[in-house]
């Protein structure tokens, strides 16, 4: 391969005319780097996670613990394949492919670098590109899901069950979340495609001018690929694995496989359209004219992508899993309805540039201005009240609740005795444990003596 290259931005014409050794040269570098890059994270996150927890981590096999990650890859085939009885064979075993081979399409639109030369010949950094390439994105993890929910019914267990219908819940409130987030890069950019997007992006990256639409990709991004604190499909506290409960040896690999490619595909998306995809950061690209030509934006790119996947684990080992009553509340009330009224923002501000004129632009831009405030008013009234309910009681608060008021046998108006609250139902010890009347367990003068209980009945004291 060559090192002489062509700076000028790749376009869609550009991938009707490559030949076909090039494209499956560029397909089987993709595929070869997404599983090395899912090896490298299985050992980079229990080594950083092992960091934050003050402790070594994987350090046995290899230097470093590097070949921990191969020894776990030759350990799966080889264990015994466990089908239960009573599933739907078929689509027990095309749910894994399902959810993995999407994982691999969807990178196929991701720009890795500029046009190159490959053995003399002028080609870009990426497998294809479309008018709508990021709708393919879209696409892909939406197929992905149906692997997840499949396994879960054919599996034909209740925890497999309920993972898939959390999947296909959480799926569907961050998904239209993240996709009213691209809107305000394909509403600045004035294109789907990738590569375009790239190329607007050559004076100022999309992270600084649309800031709240990469925050709001952040968050969906990791709602996505159910990661902590997200990762309520397969809460191994309390439906074991979700709807990998069922699955053994390769079949869980490939589960495992596709939510390691979802994190690397996710955050190249994240890099393509927020910073800069393979553009140098700025300092480099000032005082250095070339280094966004030849083959160094690939190092641009990596940096980038892995800095997000550092991301990832960093919210691993920092975050606990949040409850799913909170994630829904997440999605539904804060990210969606927060990601229309910015998108509005984003195309009023837009139309007032081009458009200085037009009364209907000013009272659009008042009616964003509206929904904002509104907005604004309703989530500071669901804090206030959420602090309330926090509160412990106070005294005279049961005066302060309206009273209930009712008709009597006789039709005359009366109130309404309120109940008392019940009674916390929470496991507690037996009462009848030594300590409770004096005895320590681990006192040995005190084991084999007696002692009689509330009812009067001796017992013994084992010490056990």
């Amino acid at each position: 391969m060559s090192g002489a290259l062509a700076a000028a931005d790749p376009t869609l014409s550009d991938f009707n005319q490559q030949i076909w050794w090039l494209v499956l040269l560029k397909v089987g570098i993709v595929f070869v780097f997404l599983l090395l890059t899912t090896i490298f994270m299985i050992w980079f996150e229990r080594r950083v996670i092992g960091r934050m927890q003050n402790r070594p981590g994987p350090n046995r096999a290899g230097p470093f613990g590097l070949l921990q990650p191969i020894a776990d890859a030759l350990k799966l085939p080889l264990k015994e394949d466990v089908t239960p009885t009573g599933v739907d064979k078929l689509i027990f075993f095309v749910a894994p492919i399902l959810a993995c081979a999407p994982a691999f399409v969807a990178f196929a639109i991701i720009p890795w670098g500029p046009e190159v030369s490959i053995f003399h010949h002028q080609t870009p950094l990426q497998v294809t590109d479309l008018p709508v390439a990021v709708l393919l994105v879209l696409a892909m993890s939406s197929v992905g899901v149906y692997g997840i929910v499949l396994a879960g019914w054919a599996s034909r267990g209740p925890y497999s069950i309920l993972g898939a219908l959390r999947s296909t819940a959480q799926v569907i409130s961050y998904e239209i979340a993240m996709a009213l987030s691209f809107v305000a890069v394909f509403l600045d950019a004035g294109s789907l495609s990738t590569s375009q997007i790239v190329a607007a992006q050559q004076h100022y990256w999309y992270f600084w001018v649309l800031f709240p639409s990469f925050l709001i990709y952040l968050v969906t991004m990791v709602g996505e690929t159910n990661r902590i604190p997200f990762d309520l499909p397969e809460g191994e506290g309390e439906i074991v694995a979700g709807h990998m409960t069922e699955y053994s040896s390769m079949k869980f690999a490939m589960f495992f496989l596709a939510e390691y490619i979802n994190m690397t595909t996710v955050s190249a998306l994240a890099t393509t359209l927020f910073l800069g995809g393979w553009r140098a950061p700025w300092p480099i690209s000032t005082i250095w004219p070339g280094a966004n030509s030849g083959w160094w934006p690939v190092l641009w790119f990596l940096i980038k992508v892995f800095f997000l996947l550092f991301c990832y684990v960093w919210l691993r080992g920092t975050l606990p899993r949040t409850r799913y009553d909170q994630l829904m509340a997440l999605g539904w009330k804060i990210l969606i309805p927060f990601s229309i009224v910015w998108l509005l923002l984003v195309a009023t501000v837009r139309a007032l540039r081009e458009d200085n004129h037009s009364p209907v632009v000013y009272a659009v831009a008042g009616i964003v201005l509206v929904l904002f405030i509104a907005l604004v008013t309703f989530w500071d009234n669901g804090y206030t009240k959420w602090l309330e309910r926090m509160e412990p009681d106070k005294p005279g608060a049961a005066d302060e609740d309206e009273d209930e008021w009712d008709y009597d046998d006789q039709g005359e108006l009366v109130r309404v005795a309120k109940p008392a609250p019940p009674e916390p139902r929470y496991p507690v010890p037996p009462l009848d444990l030594p300590h409770y009347h004096g005895l320590e367990l681990g006192d040995t003068a005190l084991t084999g003596s007696t002692y009689a209980d509330d009812d009067g009945v001796t017992k013994e004291v084992t010490g056990a």
